[in-house]
């Protein structure tokens, strides 16, 4: 049974209810796609034989919500926790306890397709719909068919992670996950605030920006503060105002008559006319700044090459991904470049000296010790 939940009454009841059962599956849905300010705007939680979804719309106070996130008694089941977990904490500052990961566990039990449909139809032969995933969940009221999908996300978790718990321990790796359940507990936001992806140095990630002269690189900086506003005053997503190739192809160009902005290679025609007056006034910002006030790339200091080291991390490489191939893991799962080049400059001698590099989970030492440490020696 599916309960859309709009009043604090109706939070409290399904919290009450909810807090009694073993675990909960949590997701939640948002509307970056559609709006400049990422927010939550739906809750999803399903028991094994309820869900409820949550209007954060309807419902400013989701305290109940968070009481039910931080009870170590009730096991929270989520799908690639990250992305929900950091906006949870963003938006609202709650915090999950007892966690399992059902991404996590169908990497470390060997899955090569690790998507939540794709797990799905594998494990429970349960096949998910796929229309709405780019909809707007800020739209009110939603339709039956959205609710519907939203509920989807959740229904079927529980049954998901029994599926793959029993598959962990069948493996002997449970205890694998298990520490990395427990460390996605600490995961915080760390994005800035709400608003756009974008910073004031946005442009300079916009892909091409790179081949610009300052000049050209200076208009491309002042289009994109203009959009910036202008995406924010509207709340809408940035590239539903004019996209990226758009702002760089007039950055290119730099004209500054309309004419020349009609005729501007890689312009539509449409945002040509929309904002004609926008676009050439944020190039003619450009055109009247300094030399001295032109952006330019810098450069980052870049670590010198070590030859000796890079030998000893391809080396770790060589018996990380033999004994992955083992255990039938993916390298990249079973221990990643960034760990192994920490073992690298550590150079530990031992066992002892191994479990002190941080880098390193203490299953992965457990698994992978004795081959790191016969490939630094």
């Amino acid at each position: 049974m599916d309960r859309y939940v709009r009043t604090p009454h109706e939070l409290v009841e399904v919290v009450s209810a909810f807090s009694r059962e073993p675990l909960v599956a949590v997701d939640t849905e948002a509307a970056s796609f559609h709006r400049y300010r990422d927010r939550i705007y739906l809750v999803q939680l399903s028991t094994s034989t309820e869900t409820a979804i949550l209007d954060p719309l309807a419902i400013p106070d989701l305290d109940p919500l968070g009481t039910l996130l931080s009870d170590p008694q009730v096991e929270k089941v989520l799908h690639d926790a990250d992305y929900d977990l950091r906006t949870l904490d963003r938006d609202y500052g709650f915090r999950a306890t007892n966690i399992f990961d059902t991404r996590i566990a169908a990497q470390l039990s060997g899955e090569q397709a690790i998507g939540l449909a794709a797990l799905l139809q594998k494990y429970l032969g349960v096949v998910l719909r796929k229309e709405h995933q780019k909809a707007d969940w800020s739209r009110r009221p939603l339709p039956p068919d959205m609710l519907a999908y939203a509920a989807a996300d959740t229904r079927y978790l529980p049954a998901l992670r029994e599926s793959l718990r029993s598959r962990l321990i069948e493996l002997g790796r449970l205890a694998w996950a298990e520490e990395e359940f427990r460390r996605a507990e600490s995961l915080r936001w760390t994005g800035g605030d709400a608003g756009s992806a974008d910073s004031e140095e946005g442009y300079l990630r916009i892909k091409g920006a790179k081949t610009l002269t300052p000049r050209q690189l200076a208009a491309l900086r002042e289009l994109h503060r203009w959009r910036e506003a202008l995406a924010s005053e509207q709340d809408r997503a940035t590239f539903r105002i004019i996209g990226n190739d758009a702002l760089l192809a007039i950055s290119t160009a730099l004209p500054r008559a309309q004419n020349a902005l009609l005729q501007t290679p890689g312009l539509p025609q449409s945002l040509a006319h929309r904002y004609a007056p926008a676009l050439l006034a944020a190039v003619e910002r450009a055109m009247q700044l300094d030399d001295a006030e032109l952006p330019r790339f810098s450069r980052p200091a870049r670590r010198p090459k070590d030859p000796s080291l890079d030998a000893l991390v391809e080396r770790l490489k060589a018996a990380r991904t033999q004994v992955a191939l083992q255990l039938g893991l993916d390298p990249g799962v079973l221990c990643g470049r960034t760990a192994l080049e920490a073992v690298a400059r550590a150079h530990p001698k031992n066992r002892a000296e191994l479990e002190q590099v941080s880098e390193l989970r203490s299953w992965q030492v457990g698994v992978l010790g004795d081959a790191l440490l016969a490939a630094l020696t």
